[in-house]
């Protein structure tokens, strides 16, 4: 699978913004492996979503 056609921009102020010396957070340094993290919680996040699935119709 191709990541770079990915229109998403890497979260670099979420990534300077990690905890360092957090005991319950792990910081992660590599910034390709923050990012594939990063991508799997907003997946996570997405597949937890409720949608209505009826819609409306007249």
């Amino acid at each position: 699978m191709n990541y770079e056609s990915h229109p998403a921009k890497f979260p670099l102020w979420q990534f300077l913004n990690q905890p360092l010396f957090d005991g319950n957070n792990k910081a992660v340094l590599n910034p390709s492996r923050f990012w594939y993290l990063q991508r799997v919680e907003l997946l996570k996040r997405c597949w937890y979503l409720e949608f209505d699935s009826k819609g409306t119709t007249n």
